[in-house]
């Protein structure tokens, strides 16, 4: 009997697979780095092939370091970067490089649309409960339509990256209500909204838009060429899947409702698990759409370790290659003080800007506070202050009430940092076990998907394994929050300054 299941789960630059036994242990994972090409300024985007090729060589080595064989995998189960755009040609070619979630090339469009209809952005938050951002499907895809006709009038089918992958995998065309609902579409039916179509002038194009299906379903089997690529055995079913927010809630096992989640990655997600959606505060963060009629009320840092990344590339280059990289760098700045003698890092690393606490589509990432007497140990702790510090910018921002918070993603790997996140919140960190959080939601849907569970919401409760738990700390209580109050005068004042 086939034991096993597989989760695939590509980010914008890294692309993972892990698999895992029945109840959800991870048995074993293999990741591979893709290139993010960035040939005008705000434009990010990739090569489907290349990342098709990702795809393919993380699911071989993950077979073969687990040392199960590709009979005894049950199911596959697909997570990615969400939005964005792919598009393919009627024989599934791609038509061109794939568009992620964090490219902001529409903005001139949005900027002319809101010109032209002022209150258009809390017209779609109503509908939506997101903020738009500018590498959603539909602005992407009228901005196609403007700039690249040939392109677009030989397409077939706009996927998300996910979708993609699934394609390539099963031959199968299909979307799923986590990507349709945030495209920007419909919170409340949890699917696209004809309305917002219209808005964008894409009544026609909705001709490349994919029918929805249930995340938590079967969409096809494992296709003979796909086989002999990926290593998997010819005819293993694949479920719909779910896109990478949803997916690492699923994983992290926090579906269930008021449960508190920051998702520490290469964005930082910080939300409440709700059972239905919420459109409070106005015009500020986004909802997800989850499997199991489930919601996610989240404020949103767009830049999470990317923060961290550029830091190291940037101040600590000398130390790029230590098995003991990160130890490293947290053993240099462990002795600096909360508040790192007055610098800060305002972490809004992103041609995107920010989209919570407030909306500022020019806000960039900044020290402030430099003086002669700082090294680059205060800038390092600046970095890791900065995106701890904007959790507890966003967790207010949503005035709910939590006594412990979920922490997934890379960034839960390190202790000092979520120890200071703990302290930065006052409030308990419950770290999951493992590591691909993302890929084992994945895994989840496509055991439910099969039989193997109830509902998604039972697959993530059976699923879920603590690996620590992290107390605040009463005593530096107050240091935080004067490290907080001058965080967030700075903030205001360069949020004001991106406006001018």
């Amino acid at each position: 009997m086939s034991t096993y299941l597989l989760g695939l789960d590509a980010g914008t630059s890294v692309t993972k697979a892990a698999i895992f036994d029945g109840s959800g242990r991870q048995i074993a994972a293999a990741t591979r780095r893709i290139r993010i090409d960035r040939p005008h300024p705000g434009w990010s985007e990739t090569d489907p092939e290349a990342a098709w090729t990702a795809a393919c060589t993380v699911i071989r080595d993950v077979i073969a370091s687990s040392g199960v064989t590709p009979t005894g995998i049950a199911a596959v189960g697909i997570s990615a970067a969400m939005v964005g755009a792919w598009l393919i040609d009627a024989d599934g070619n791609p038509l061109r490089p794939g568009i992620f979630w964090e490219d902001s090339r529409a903005q001139g469009l949005i900027d002319r649309m809101i010109e032209a209809t002022p209150d258009l952005m809390s017209r779609l938050f109503a509908r939506s409960g997101s903020v738009m951002q500018q590498g959603c499907t539909l602005p992407v895809l009228r901005w196609l339509l403007d700039e690249e006709p040939a392109t677009m009038a030989r397409a077939a089918a706009a996927l998300s990256y996910k979708d993609y992958l699934r394609f390539r995998l099963t031959g199968t065309l299909a979307a799923d209500p986590t990507e349709a609902a945030v495209a920007p579409g419909d919170a409340r039916t949890r699917d696209r909204d004809p309305e917002i179509i219209r808005l964008f002038g894409l009544t026609e194009g909705q001709r490349l838009l994919q029918p929805v299906k249930q995340s938590d379903t079967v969409a096809g089997s494992v296709t003979a060429a796909a086989a002999t690529t990926t290593g998997l055995a010819e005819g293993t079913p694949v479920a719909i899947g779910g896109g990478d927010v949803s997916s690492s809630v699923i994983g992290a096992g926090a579906l269930s409702a008021g449960t508190a989640v920051s998702i520490l990655g290469t964005t930082c997600l910080n939300g409440i698990v709700l059972d239905a959606p919420s459109f409070t505060p106005p015009d500020v963060g986004l909802l997800f759409t989850l499997p199991g009629r489930a919601w996610l009320r989240t404020m949103v840092n767009v830049a999470g370790t990317t923060n961290l990344d550029w830091a190291i590339a940037t101040l600590a280059p000398d130390l790029a290659g230590r098995p003991d990289l990160y130890p490293a760098i947290e053993a240099m700045i462990a002795p600096v003080p909360i508040g790192s003698d007055g610098v800060s890092w305002l972490p809004y690393l992103s041609d995107s800007g920010i989209i919570a606490p407030v909306v500022s589509v020019g806000a960039r990432a900044a020290f402030e506070g430099l003086s002669p007497r700082h090294g680059r140990t205060h800038l390092l702790r600046a970095v890791y202050e900065g995106v701890a510090l904007s959790i507890r910018d966003c967790f207010d921002a949503l005035e709910a009430t939590f006594e412990e918070v979920v922490l997934c993603g890379g960034g839960g790997r390190s202790v000092l940092w979520t120890q200071m996140i703990a302290d930065v919140l006052q409030r308990r960190i419950v770290v999951p076990a493992g590591t691909e959080f993302g890929a084992r939601g994945a895994a989840l849907l496509a055991a439910t998907a099969i039989g193997r569970f109830r509902s998604i919401r039972e697959a993530s409760a059976a699923a879920r394994s603590i690996q620590r738990v992290q107390e605040p700390d009463p005593a530096t209580a107050q240091a935080w929050e004067q490290a907080l109050a001058l965080y967030r005068r700075r903030r205001d004042a360069l949020i004001a300054a991106a406006r001018d």
